[in-house]
């Protein structure tokens, strides 16, 4: 358990400190000349059972509250210090205030110095503690009146807290690792060695860590965790990281040491934020505000999304712009204080951290914040799917989930993953609809042509969806006969035209042309001069035959044998793999014929989703969606060019 002091300067947190532990925490030359603190403090008491009691000392002096903030974070046990001969001041109520902004909800007050008062003052001070924790959380704290220069009373709160740290239960290590760095400091024969809370997970000797937001990346060569060596620290505990591979300037008091894997620098998010009531000011929009985060503290603009106005202890959503990236995840807490640093004006609670640019107050989005500030995780996700699908990696380093635990939370919801992407189910099954609605209309409106390209019905059913969701769903339809693929088409299984008498006649004349010159077939105008057949029925057998699947259309008035097709797109794919990705020129060699054709079978391929244009550059996706019965066209094997009857499969 981590203990942090909070209160007004010269009340004794310090004293208080060396009494329970027996270590002076202020270690600076001006410190001990001044008598007061400038920099947090760390001691540490040994327990039995081999846990360690860990203690934070911040300084009390109102020019100090950023510091202040900086040891507060993390803490699991607030220590208020107040004087029995000065009482409440400033100070007490701003750090109080700090504690209860940060989520503390566990703690003690240490009514000290009881050896300079009169009893009649000791209970005139406990009078007024009463009546100002009244209504708070911290009304039940237990209040321990104290000397630490004689002793009394401190056997009292040392039993008190060892208790409470056994009784605490140890914070889960779940997420991704994450330290919010308060010193950094060199040591000869050693390196770079950071100290901080761990705010989640775990890290170990040898793990690779990132310097966050934005910075170079280091390995832990050793670990003290609550002043002990450790192959291993937790959430929870104070740890000092030696960082092999990082410089002194790399790194400073503000940064987080995170998990390699986690990407959650943001520069703008939302957030509930509450204003405190002490110093009685309203908040209006763009307010120009310090952010304290962790134990970093940062300029930023505060909008406000379903108010206009925040009066003081009223509660809103809001929008944070700030004017440097922080490492943020959704539960993080944070202070508002006013630009000149002087007053805390309030604070609050990190639902998302990135929102969307357009649509911020639209009542959708008012209401998936407010799941997220006031729901079970499992249920705001449910009402974030609700709204559209959410990728993964959005996810993961926004809530800072690791790979179990955000198993665990789709499953709860209900969710269906597809290509990284998490989905409603309701919704997924719209998009199945959407996507068998878009290939009826395609047959109903083209009944000529085999049936609609996958890129094709991507634009048409979702053109922001990720191909490979697509991908997944038409796996699905084809799996369960409700689709078929036709070589590049996708097709309701009942769509397969016969070719007629007639038709099947001109089809027998036409159709050695276009074996004569596989990879250069005759266009249909000269297609009809050749046969004398008229060429608006040329197009029209021509077309007809597509349907069966025997040729497809691959530019205006050109088409090709399926075959060739297929043999073309091997060959694109070989010229890939050989150069990085097929061009114009190249095929055009390998095929023969003009740099033309060559153009537009290559935009072909691009068109029905086997390759994708990048420049000159056609590029292989990642998943080919030409298949039938599982096979992928680049994988099939080579045809010669007079043997070409069969099907793209």
């Amino acid at each position: 358990m981590i203990v942090g002091t909070a209160g007004h300067i010269d009340h004794g947190k310090t004293s208080l400190i060396r009494r329970l532990t027996g270590r002076n925490t202020d270690r600076l030359p001006e410190e001990i000349k001044r008598g007061i603190s400038i920099e947090l403090g760390y001691a540490y008491v040994p327990l039995d059972g081999g846990q360690v009691l860990g203690f934070v000392d911040v300084p009390g002096h109102e020019k100090f509250v950023h510091t202040m903030v900086a040891g507060a974070t993390g803490i699991d046990l607030g220590l208020l210090v107040v004087a029995a001969d000065d009482g409440v001041m400033p100070q007490t109520e701003e750090h109080f205030e700090i504690l209860q902004l940060l989520g503390v909800a566990q703690g003690a007050i240490a009514l000290t110095k009881i050896d300079a008062v009169e009893a009649a003052r000791l209970d005139q001070v406990r009078g007024q503690l009463a009546r100002w924790l009244a209504g708070t959380p911290a009304a039940g704290w237990p209040v321990f009146a104290l000397s630490a220069v004689t002793g009394d009373g401190v056997g009292a709160l040392d039993a008190f807290l060892r208790r409470s740290a056994m009784q605490t239960a140890a914070r889960t290590a779940g997420g991704m690792f994450r330290l919010a760095v308060d010193r950094v400091f060199t040591l000869a024969g050693v390196g770079t060695v950071v100290t901080g809370t761990v705010h989640a997970g775990a890290v170990r000797v040898g793990d690779e860590v990132a310097i966050a937001p934005n910075g170079p990346r280091a390995r832990v060569r050793s670990i003290h965790a609550q002043d002990r060596a450790a192959q291993e620290g937790r959430a929870g505990e104070r740890c000092a990281l030696n960082l092999a591979g990082l410089a002194r300037e790399d790194v400073g008091r503000g940064q987080w040491v995170q998990a390699a894997a986690l990407a959650n620098a943001s520069e703008r998010f939302d957030a509930s934020i509450r204003l405190a009531t002490r110093e009685g000011l309203r908040l209006g929009q763009w307010a120009n505000l310090l952010l304290h985060h962790g134990t970093e503290q940062v300029a930023a603009r505060v909008a406000l999304l379903d108010a206009d106005e925040l009066r003081p202890g009223g509660q809103a959503l809001a929008t944070i712009s700030l004017q440097a990236p922080l490492a943020l995840a959704k539960g993080d807490r944070f202070v508002l204080r006013d630009s000149s640093a002087r007053h805390t004006l309030g604070g609050g609670a990190v639902l998302d951290i990135a929102p969307p640019l357009r649509g911020k107050r639209r009542a959708e989005r008012l209401r998936l914040l407010a799941a997220l500030r006031d729901a079970p995780a499992g249920e705001a996700l449910a009402v974030w799917l609700a709204a559209g699908p959410v990728p993964l990696a959005r996810l993961a380093n926004g809530w800072n989930l690791a790979g179990p635990q955000m198993q665990s939370l789709l499953e709860q919801c209900g969710a269906r993953v597809a290509a990284a992407t998490a989905f409603w189910r309701e919704q997924w099954q719209s998009l199945r609809r959407r996507a068998l609605d878009a290939v009826t209309a395609t047959h109903e409106r083209e009944p000529e042509m085999p049936g609609l390209e996958q890129n094709r019905l991507r634009r048409i059913v979702a053109p922001n969806l990720d191909a490979d969701a697509l991908a997944e769903i038409v796996d699905e339809l084809l799996q369960e006969g409700l689709l078929v693929r036709r070589g590049a088409f996708l097709a309701l299984p009942a769509h397969k035209a016969e070719l007629g008498r007639d038709e099947r006649v001109r089809w027998e004349a036409v159709k050695p042309l276009l074996m004569d010159q596989p990879f250069g077939p005759p266009r249909v105008r000269d297609i009809a001069r050749a046969t004398g057949i008229p060429e608006i029925e040329v197009r029209s057998v021509l077309r007809k035959v597509a349907r069966v699947g025997e040729v497809m259309l691959v530019a205006h008035d050109h088409f090709f044998l399926t075959g060739a097709v297929r043999t073309m797109a091997d060959i694109a794919g070989e010229l890939a793999r050989e150069h990085g990705a097929a061009r114009a020129a190249p095929f055009r060699d390998r095929i023969g014929g003009g740099r033309k054709v060559a153009i537009q079978i290559l935009e072909f391929f691009d068109r029905v989703g086997y390759l994708r244009r990048v420049r000159d550059d056609h590029l292989p996706r990642r998943d080919n969606p030409w298949r039938e019965s599982g096979a992928e066209v680049n994988s099939a094997p080579r045809q010669h060019a007079a043997d070409q009857r069969g099907r793209v499969t």
